[in-house]
């Protein structure tokens, strides 16, 4: 089976893609990994045994993804399209693409109008793909064919030991995003304490800026460090970092569902960290920054506290994240077209 991977995300395009190579499928990223060698400016490294084709590679990028040539479209039995463009590539592409397999894949940051949208190519054929049942809340909501989460691999992402009292959070742009990001409550958390924030565009947090930093430094400061602080992205109802921390076992301190709506926006029940965290058991979920600053400093002062955490964090996101288990998912879909072929 040949797969073309339409991606706006440099981080779930390697995850997918490196999951889809290794179940044997043919894929083709047409994203951040056209070349799946990969760029010492992408955040992960090459993805081992990926596809490359030079026609293919110089094809995506002569021709945006919203104008799909026929030689980018009849070689491939699917085409899955990562949400972040997808209004505009199906709506430009769909009467080229329809007699294809076309997957949709959430990332579970959709508006009504892109409901709409789905609801229209849906009757037409096109497959919906979820992250979180929580987007079954969504206003218009057109339906999923599957329900399939990204994942994170156990054999990466281990090895905590937090022996250091220092608390991180990774976000980009923290302050330039704001609300957004929950950058009052993230900020508010971690002030008084050894903290820093990891990621672009953080120059203007001072002292608390950890700047960007390779793939293996982050996972060695994430198993050095003792609490992780998680705020998210509104109106995402989880983000790579909660997947992340929790599977290689990091204590969490989250903001609560009460936290997680912005004010001036529409208030929906899209969060869903606050039900994949039991608090006290796998991680804590707090309701003020005050409560957060109190759970920081009990995970920092009593490591015993700590390692309980980490343990049920661990054993809770391989649970629901699992490389292994999103892996045969995706094999169902697809119709194990991989290595059975």
């Amino acid at each position: 089976m040949k797969i073309q991977y339409l991606s706006c995300h440099s981080v779930l395009e390697y995850d997918e893609v490196k999951l889809l190579t290794d179940l044997g499928y043919d894929i083709y990223a047409n994203g951040s990994y056209r070349d799946p060698a990969g760029a010492y400016t992408l955040p992960r490294p090459g993805i081992p045994g990926a596809k490359f084709s030079e026609e293919f590679f110089q094809l995506t990028a002569k021709h945006p993804k919203t104008n799909l040539p026929r030689k980018l479209i009849e070689p491939f039995d699917t085409l899955i399209i990562m949400s972040g463009e997808s209004e505009r590539i199906l709506t430009s592409n769909w009467d080229n693409i329809k007699h294809k397999r076309v997957i949709w894949r959430s990332i579970g940051q959709n508006t009504p109008a892109t409901e709409r949208m789905l609801q229209k190519y849906k009757k037409e054929g096109l497959i919906i793909v979820r992250y979180s049942p929580k987007e079954r809340k969504y206003a218009n909501f057109a339906g999923e064919s599957a329900l399939i989460r990204f994942y994170k691999d156990p054999d990466v992402f281990k090895g905590w030991v937090g022996d250091s009292k220092k608390v991180i959070n990774f976000t980009q742009s923290l302050k330039g995003r704001g609300q957004f990001v929950h950058h009052d409550e993230i900020m508010g958390a971690i002030v008084g304490f050894d903290s820093k924030v990891y990621g672009s565009g953080n120059n203007d947090l001072g002292s608390f800026n950890g700047g960007e930093i390779p793939f293996k430094m982050m996972l060695e400061k994430m198993r050095e460090a003792r609490v992780y602080v998680y705020g998210g992205t509104w109106p995402a109802c989880y983000t790579l970092t909660i997947m992340e921390t929790m599977m290689l076992g990091m204590p969490v301190v989250a903001i609560s569902k009460q936290l997680a709506n912005i004010p001036n926006a529409e208030q929906f029940d899209f969060y869903e960290v606050d039900e994949i965290i039991e608090d006290g058991v796998n991680g804590f979920i707090c309701d003020t920054v005050q409560e957060m600053r109190k759970r920081i400093d009990e995970l920092l002062n009593d490591y015993e506290l700590a390692k309980k955490i980490s343990m049920g964090a661990r054993k809770k996101a391989i649970e629901v994240w699992g490389k292994e288990k999103i892996a045969k998912q995706w094999d169902k879909l697809l119709g194990g077209g991989g290595k059975d072929e």
